[in-house]
């Protein structure tokens, strides 16, 4: 109740904090908290965290900005101001704190969503947004979610991991490494599957330090998370929802047809989630290699089936014709995937080469391979190269790159 009354106290003597700066702020919990000790005992070491605790209330995002500075956890669940939950390790506990109230954790969301100029109220109870360190936000307010407001924050590690990371911790090995360094310098058509939490934006942004510096790169997302680093001649475009009007939204589709009148070396495509995989596939088809995107599936062929589906979603033709499309669109499909341990791998490499009688065909290059259970349950394992042949190296010989 301490930081409470004094958060109480600061507010009353404050008319509107927000239009405060962050200085006078401090320097009002400091009296309050001086004037709170003529009464009350509180130990000097427990001064600065009670400062930072009601600091935090007033101008960050209240118990939550203690979990969100924690490097060690990767995502944060609030299903109700009584029920947080924290992910650590790749291991799901329940946080020993909660909100003080329902009003002020819809304080909070309206707070984080702002501050990325979207709108989240009963009338749009569902919001992307994002963190000023980009950490990834999903709102679901009433009616629609039906226990309370419900937030899910998707932390980033604060230096973004690189190929040689991910080849330190084992999710690859040095000849994966060099053969995807390749496709990507060859501006081979990348695409990155995976279920929820496998990692696929960490991976790309990781597969995106390969592009040759002096390319010009167009990032498109609907909210932005990617940190392509080292490309200078770097454009970031983000969706944006329509007003409370419903009007001046902007959708990926539009982006990815702008971005097409941009002169772009590569496109980047943060996500495939709905029809915006017309204009992607259009895009690859249409002389812009070296494209990279990501999306949701539990297999590198469940992904061909969910991309037939959006596609399908945004124009009307027939099946095979879709199929074609995609089969010449794109040229490697990496799937990535959790393992019971918690550790996230890359499980497949495929090359994507026709559609024959009907049927998209890919040909696995590399495949994940679990050798045995360590004591600690630790899954032992790495990517083994299969003895199909990798079949379209005209890309590889045009670039001049040897594999």
């Amino acid at each position: 109740m301490t930081a409470n009354s004094i958060r109480k106290q600061v507010l009353s003597k404050l008319n509107y904090v927000e239009d405060v700066q962050d200085c006078i702020v401090s320097e009002c919990i400091d009296k309050e908290i001086k004037q709170y000790l003529k009464q009350h005992y509180i130990p000097m070491e427990h001064w600065n965290m009670l400062k930072k605790r009601v600091f935090d209330s007033l101008r960050r995002l209240d118990i939550l900005q203690e979990l969100v500075e924690d490097q060690t956890i990767t995502e944060i669940m609030v299903n109700g101001p009584e029920h947080v939950f924290i992910e650590r390790g790749g291991h799901v506990v329940k946080a020993d704190v909660q909100f003080e109230s329902r009003t002020k954790l819809e304080d909070v969301i309206q707070k984080i969503v702002s501050s990325s100029n979207r709108v989240v109220n009963e009338s749009n109870p569902i919001v992307d947004s994002r963190l000023a360190d980009g950490s990834r936000v999903n709102v679901v307010l009433q009616p629609v979610a039906r226990n309370g407001p419900v937030l899910t924050i998707r932390k980033f590690p604060s230096s973004p991991i690189t190929m040689e990371r991910l080849l330190e911790i084992g999710s690859i090995n040095k000849e994966v490494l060099e053969f995807l360094r390749g496709l990507v310098t060859a501006k081979y058509n990348i695409f990155i599957s995976g279920g929820t939490g496998s990692g696929k934006t960490t991976f790309l942004n990781a597969l995106s330090d390969f592009i040759p510096k002096d390319e010009r790169v167009i990032t498109i997302e609907d909210s932005a998370e990617l940190q392509i680093r080292e490309v200078a001649n770097l454009v970031n475009l983000e969706a944006r929802n329509a007003n409370v009007e419903g009007d001046n939204e902007i959708t990926i589709r539009d982006l990815i047809k702008s971005a097409l009148r941009m002169r772009p070396d590569r496109i980047i495509l943060g996500e495939v989630r709905d029809a915006a995989a017309v204009d992607l596939l259009s895009a690859m088809n249409t002389g812009h290699d070296g494209s990279l995107s990501t999306g949701h599936a539990n297999s590198a062929k469940d992904m061909m089936y969910r991309l037939e589906t959006l596609v399908l979603m945004g124009i009307d033709l027939p099946l095979l014709s879709v199929r074609r499309q995609i089969a010449s669109a794109l040229d490697i499909i990496i799937h990535l995937g959790r393992l019971r341990d918690k550790t996230r791998k890359v499980l497949e490499i495929s090359e994507v080469l026709d559609c024959v009688d009907g049927e998209i065909i890919l040909n696995p290059l590399y495949i994940f391979k679990e050798t045995s259970t360590s004591l600690e349950g630790q899954v032992q394992g790495n990517l083994q190269r299969t003895e199909n042949v990798f079949v379209h190296t005209e890309k590889l010989k045009l670039a001049g790159v040897v594999l």
